[in-house]
């Protein structure tokens, strides 16, 4: 056991004591609760003959002892209420301890608490739970950040992103915003998922564990599997799978997935991030860019009730039409270089002119992405597509029907970060052994994120893939979006950290 501090010995004997009166301080999980804060909060102004019999529970954020009667705090999913506790109606006849030593000297900020009563408004105005019986449910060993306001300023906040994130279960104590980031997100989750089942399209899982890693240009994890004797990835992306589907008769399939990738941890990127990914037979790119537009302004619509989002020092409107640029026009629009005739030495020259760090395992197409990502990306701020890229970045994306040497392919960025990429995907399976072959050559020249050759996706496709559009959208970058959360640690209960 680690050393305790003053306070958690303290808490420890007061333990003891309940223990020694009898009281079982973490007793049957059961507690009958009838009503939560928001609820009481909400209705009772406009009637105060409802809860006049309440059981809530929750956690004691506050406490004011005041001789035969004081108040408290208490925190429940919902919100805080306060509580009104008085000697004498919750320890009836001579025995008095139950207030006197129970409550006075044995409860502490952060025990949970049940309690039964009745709700009336104090002289202040406060809607307030007469307290007429309470019991402990769950004794606070470990004492809780207290966050302090005077004169609407806050004091000793727990606000270190380090210990936020490696204990999240204070932060959705004390941070009532950090709760409210997380609804948001889970209402994001389930508008994208209504929306995906109102268009007919199937819900399905596929393997987190796979014998190859491909649909994305990563680094996997690897892993080992005794039984079998051996080495299994976890899954970078969940493309070929689903196209397998797509194969098997299937005209519409989508999976939120967990994804992993072994690369760099910053603000945008986390080892395990959860994404969409979505597939329709007979349709296209263009088609996708409409989907994803229709898609993204309901969602801002359901989870804000408006098509403008704050975010940081900008308003971002998501309602329909989105601006688009082709890729080679946006690095013109930004840079005032047109890149779309030069060849690989050129590139590089163009690269270092803007800043961007080459070696030699760069081909054009990872030199063409590093040049829009260092001059274009960063500047935009609404929701830009991002279209039609060079054959060399885009291994698994359609040639395009007109521009020789494009793919038809589209990322949407959004305050200056990619949060979705779709193509229209190859079904060819000779082009895609060729570029598959490509790949290979650029592995072989050190590029560590190049796509492996996958015999059974080459098999599938000789089956038959119909003409299909995919889509895959970072649901963790689109909650930043949504929440105006600043990194991508914000919006995952339980992001990677170095053990300390």
């Amino acid at each position: 056991m680690p050393t305790l501090n003053e306070q958690e010995v303290i808490r420890r004997k007061s333990l003891d004591t309940l223990l020694e009166m009898g009281i079982n301080p973490y007793p049957s999980p059961m507690y009958p609760v009838n009503c939560n804060s928001a609820e009481i909060k909400e209705k009772f102004p406009n009637d105060n003959s409802l809860f006049q019999d309440v059981c809530i529970a929750g956690r004691i954020m506050s406490r004011r002892i005041m001789g035969a009667a004081s108040f408290a705090e208490l925190q429940d999913a919902t919100g805080r209420i306060q509580l009104y506790i008085k000697r004498d109606e919750i320890a009836p006849g001579e025995d008095k301890s139950l207030y006197n030593t129970v409550f006075k000297k044995l409860t502490d900020i952060g025990d949970i608490i049940g309690v039964k009563g009745y709700v009336f408004t104090t002289q202040m105005g406060e809607i307030t739970i007469h307290v007429k019986e309470f019991v402990m449910l769950s004794k606070s060993l470990t004492p809780l950040p207290i966050v302090k306001e005077k004169d609407d300023k806050v004091f000793d906040a727990f606000s270190n992103p380090d210990q936020r994130y490696r204990q999240r279960y204070i932060d959705l104590i004390v941070n009532p915003d950090v709760r409210e980031t997380f609804v948001k997100r889970t209402k994001l989750v389930n508008s994208m998922r209504n929306f995906l089942n109102e268009h007919g399209y199937l819900e399905v899982e596929t393997p987190i564990l796979q014998p190859l890693y491909g649909g994305a240009a990563a680094r996997p994890f690897k892993t080992h599997h005794n039984t079998l004797d051996q080495t299994l990835y976890l899954r970078i992306a969940d493309e070929l799978y689903l196209k397998r589907l797509i194969v098997g008769g299937f005209d519409g399939v989508y999976e939120f997935s967990k994804d992993f990738r072994n690369e760099g941890m910053d603000r945008f990127h986390n080892p395990e991030f959860t994404q969409m990914e979505l597939y329709v037979a007979y349709k296209d790119y263009e088609w996708m860019m409409n989907l994803v537009e229709e898609m993204v302004e309901r969602i801002a619509l359901d989870v804000h009730g408006s098509t403008e989002v704050k975010v940081g020092e900008n308003i971002i409107s998501f309602k329909r039409p989105w601006k688009r640029y082709t890729m080679y026009e946006a690095i013109e629009h930004f840079t005032g270089i047109d890149i779309s005739q030069m060849d690989e030495h050129q590139l590089v020259e163009v690269a270092k002119s803007v800043g961007v760090e080459v070696d030699a395992s760069m081909g054009k197409g990872k030199l063409i992405d590093e040049i829009f990502g260092e001059t274009g990306e960063k500047k935009l701020i609404q929701p830009t597509f991002i279209t039609d890229y060079p054959i060399e970045m885009s291994p698994l994306a359609k040639k395009h029907r007109s521009k020789p040497g494009l793919v038809e392919r589209f990322e949407a960025v959004c305050n200056c970060k990619e949060i979705c990429n779709a193509f229209s995907e190859l079904n060819d399976p000779i082009d895609q052994r060729e570029r598959f072959e490509a790949q290979l050559e650029l592995g072989k020249r050190g590029d560590e994120e190049s796509m492996v050759l996958d015999e059974d996706f080459l098999n599938a496709l000789e089956v038959g893939m119909p003409p299909t559009s995919g889509l895959g959208i970072g649901i963790d970058r689109l909650s930043m979006l949504m929440t105006d959360s600043p990194s991508i640690q914000d919006v995952i209960f339980f992001p990677q950290m170095r053990q300390l």
